[in-house]
């Protein structure tokens, strides 16, 4: 399980280290291989190799007749980078991705679960503060099992 918010740095190269309690996790659960891709919130998302075949395997069987899934196919299909951890702990996000993201010096890693968001620091810091200044107060359809939870 990724959890937790870790402020990190971009080396020169672009290269991100995974804090060192996240490193074997990810090398049991994929050898070191990771896919990373964008979202919308203009953020990279950061899979192990095998969680994201399963997303992958749903995205594919998306109808690419609904406009909606065809959009989120291209997104976050289209975007998929296979990278590796190496020895020393570290992913190379390729520039592309770092430039979507407006990823230079100062990051975050956000664990959700399965997998990590990667963020801009500023930009992470901005939505935070948003989300916390609306929370409760969302309009539309609840979601189903949230009254279950005890927080």
């Amino acid at each position: 399980m990724f959890r937790g918010i870790n402020p990190l740095s971009l080396d020169s190269k672009g290269r991100l280290s995974i804090p060192a309690r996240y490193r074997q996790p990810l090398q049991d659960a994929a050898g070191g291989q990771v896919i990373l891709t964008v979202d919308r919130d203009r953020c990279l998302l950061l899979y192990p190799l095998p969680i994201w075949e399963e997303v992958e395997r749903q995205l594919i069987r998306l109808s690419s007749t609904n406009p909606r899934a065809r959009t989120l196919k291209r997104l976050l299909l289209g975007h998929a980078e296979e990278c590796r951890v190496d020895a020393g702990g570290r992913i190379l996000l390729p520039a592309p991705l770092r430039e979507f993201a407006s990823l230079d010096k100062r990051v975050v890693l956000v664990g959700q679960g399965n997998k990590f968001e990667i963020w801009n620091e500023p930009a992470w810091r901005d939505w935070r503060d948003a989300a916390l200044s609306c929370a409760g107060n969302e309009k539309g359809d609840p979601l189903p099992d949230l009254d279950s939870l005890a927080f």
